[in-house]
């Protein structure tokens, strides 16, 4: 897989930021030093700083630099996906931590939900998503159910953390993703999540769906995500189509 080019210098930025080898308080190289040193165009250069920026680790001011204003994110997580490659960034960047793995035959409204038909089998693999260490307070909960033919896959998955279980599934199986389907809706946390993720019963929170299919269109995975309002935002961006009047 090919990934956008500026994914890689903003995690490099941030990590550099974060080991504190790019202290709070002092400047970021020039944009011509950084294309320079890293051999990179001037717009790779500016949508990585642009991600650091968004996330609240540096600040950007003419005639005055780049300056590096948090070790980490003042708050949340932003979530800003346009390929699947990107999303494999994101994978790596945040922990999964299997709780549990079963195999299960969903219901008429869980069904609903994945956009399965009703009585179909699944393998389900529950995992809170950590941006940190162990210790560190859960960004979400995610349920995934994979194809049941896959029973490995639980397994694969506790073993490799930060590894996407799509990517997981394409290394142990060569089905890749073609396209995914995702759906965002407005949540509240029960009771169950309440406890597992630190947060307050019935607060809100967003409920992402994502339908991972291969190339014949069919989902060979599903994920229902929950994450705390106050932890989490997914951003995009639209561009005006040239031909648009």
């Amino acid at each position: 897989m090919t990934h956008p080019r500026h994914t890689p210098l903003a995690q490099s930025l941030a990590e550099g930021i974060r080991q504190g080898r790019l202290a709070v308080g002092s400047l970021l190289p020039t944009e011509l030093e950084l294309c320079v040193q890293h051999k990179l165009s001037r717009y790779a250069v500016r949508k990585a700083l642009d991600e650091l920026q968004e996330l609240g680790l540096i600040s950007r001011k003419k005639n005055v630099g780049t300056r590096v204003e948090a070790a980490k994110p003042p708050a949340g997580f932003t979530q800003s996906i346009a390929t699947a490659d990107e999303l494999a960034q994101f994978g790596a960047t945040h922990t999964r931590v299997v709780q549990s793995v079963e195999e299960v035959v969903v219901d008429l409204s869980l069904a609903q939900t994945l956009g399965c038909p009703g009585g179909t089998r699944w393998q389900r693999i529950s995992s809170l998503r950590l941006d940190g260490g162990a210790s560190s307070r859960p960004m979400g909960w995610t349920d995934v159910y994979v194809d049941a033919a896959y029973t490995d896959i639980g397994e694969l998955a506790r073993a490799q953390p930060k590894t996407l279980i799509s990517a997981i599934i394409d290394d142990r199986y060569g089905r890749a993703i073609a396209r995914i389907q995702q759906a965002v809706q407005g949540a509240l946390i029960d009771r169950h999540l309440g406890e597992v993720l630190r947060a307050d019963v019935g607060s809100p929170a967003l409920r992402i769906v994502r339908r991972y299919l291969d190339s014949a269109g069919e989902a060979f995975e599903i994920s229902v995500s929950i994450h705390p309002a106050d932890r989490f935002t997914l951003s995009m961006q639209m561009d005006r189509t040239k031909d648009l009047t």
